[in-house]
């Protein structure tokens, strides 16, 4: 009897190589997939997604690639460790040109004509670099640059950049502030945790072919994440590996002897989120985040009147809708599963809607993008989202304590003479 056979298995379930019919959708891969289809109807639209290595970047790039409508074109680049015109050749390669023996110059009218022609044709332009840890500066000037084209009215290529999480230190240096003002949302994908991970072995077994969630053993899942940290490639592994460990003793079921059979195998050690340090770490961090009062937008969000929330945020993108993977959460059918994003910095606040189904208003005006002012009520179907900006709070207190001592300081100051 075959592996498969003997665990009633169609096909394996924990295989390294991408597959989008085995991509689990846990919170945080549906909140990068939302950000990589905003790009779609934001003209401007330039998302980077990062990740550990093995947590499903090109598995989730993969199911968005296979979902576009057809009045998308895209182009993927995979092959990052390039020159500025090595780039620019293989961006124009896979939309079908033959750039080579061209100069640059050439190259980026080929480009320019091309995104211009597709743009008149009602086409959307995507371009999808993956292992974008490995790009140069030079190159990602380049990609700031080719996201600046655009017609008299838009911009005419989006951009997706996913890659390890070395290429949000790389963004972040300050002689590419530039590239990252272009940047429209950043998501960074983390590791399973211990509920997700449960859910994800099960899912995969049942696409698979094994039905009931029965593969695995309650008490392997709790040495499973403490081996693979919740990195589905490590998991992946693991689970795999522990699978053959079972079908050697013809088993029809792995439990914790198994997975620990697997371990030795391959010879690991508990993941690094495992050990102490990282808890003591990571208790250093919440220590800070629970001091952090660098809060500096409040969203108060009423509905007929009721007060249901009242959330803080610092300054950064908020993105609102009715799925629950957004910091602001509405359940409500009249808003729209990524409904609007509010965008805080030093200028104030902007809140832009998001191509919802019924629109954001000011009182009886609908607006696309609007400044918005301390006090100012948004409607987003039956709910409304009062806006305070924390900084202003501050300030009028400082002034109401300032109308209120001058005198008192200048008695003060008499008396002290």
């Amino acid at each position: 009897m075959s592996y498969l056979e003997h665990f009633e298995l169609k096909e394996q379930p924990f295989r390294l190589t991408p597959d989008p019919d085995f991509l689990y959708w846990s919170k945080q891969h549906a909140r990068a997939k939302a950000y990589m289809e905003s790009t779609i109807w934001l003209a401007d639209g330039f998302v980077v997604i990062t990740g550990e290595i093995g947590s499903g970047k090109t598995t989730l790039l993969q199911s968005f690639l296979a979902e576009l409508d057809e009045d998308v074109v895209y182009a993927v680049v995979s092959q990052t460790q390039l020159t500025p015109t090595q780039f620019l050749q293989a961006v124009l390669t896979e939309f079908g040109f033959k750039p080579f023996n061209k100069r640059k110059v050439e190259l980026l009218d080929m480009l320019n004509m091309f995104l211009i022609e597709q743009y008149s044709n009602g086409k959307k332009v995507v371009l999808v670099v993956d292992e974008a840890q490995n790009l140069t500066r030079k190159v990602l000037e380049e990609i700031r640059l080719m996201s600046g084209i655009e017609t008299h009215k838009e911009k005419v290529l989006r951009i997706i950049l996913a890659g390890q999480p070395e290429l949000k230190g790389t963004l972040d240096s300050d002689n590419l502030r530039q590239l990252v003002q272009r940047v429209r949302l950043r998501f960074h994908i983390g590791p399973l945790d211990s509920r997700e991970m449960r859910e994800y072995i099960n899912h995969r077994a049942s696409v698979a072919g094994r039905e009931g969630g029965d593969l695995f053993h309650d008490d392997a899942f709790d040495i499973i994440h403490r081996y693979s940290g919740g990195v589905p490639r490590l998991i992946n592994t693991l689970c795999d590996t522990a699978l053959l460990c079972a079908f050697a003793d013809e088993k029809h079921a792995v439990g914790a002897e198994d997975i620990m059979s697997a371990v030795t195998e391959l010879n690991w050690k508990e993941h690094e989120s495992n050990t102490g340090l990282y808890d003591k770490l990571q208790q250093v961090s919440d220590q800070l985040a629970a001091n952090d009062t660098s809060n500096v937008t409040q969203i108060e969000v009423r509905s007929d009147g009721d007060r249901l929330s009242v959330q803080t945020f610092p300054k950064g993108r908020i993105i609102v809708g009715r799925s629950p993977d957004n910091e602001i959460y509405i359940k409500s059918k009249f808003v729209s599963r990524h409904h609007a994003q509010i965008v805080t910095d030093d200028e104030g606040c902007v809140i832009e809607d998001l191509n919802s189904t019924n629109g954001v208003f000011m009182g009886e005006r609908q607006v696309k993008k609007h400044r918005l002012r301390s006090g100012d009520v948004v409607t987003t179907g039956v709910h409304e989202l009062v806006y305070t900006d924390l900084r202003k709070e501050e300030t009028g207190s400082l002034e109401t304590l300032e109308e209120v001592l001058p005198e008192e300081d200048d008695e003060a100051s008499v008396v002290g003479e």
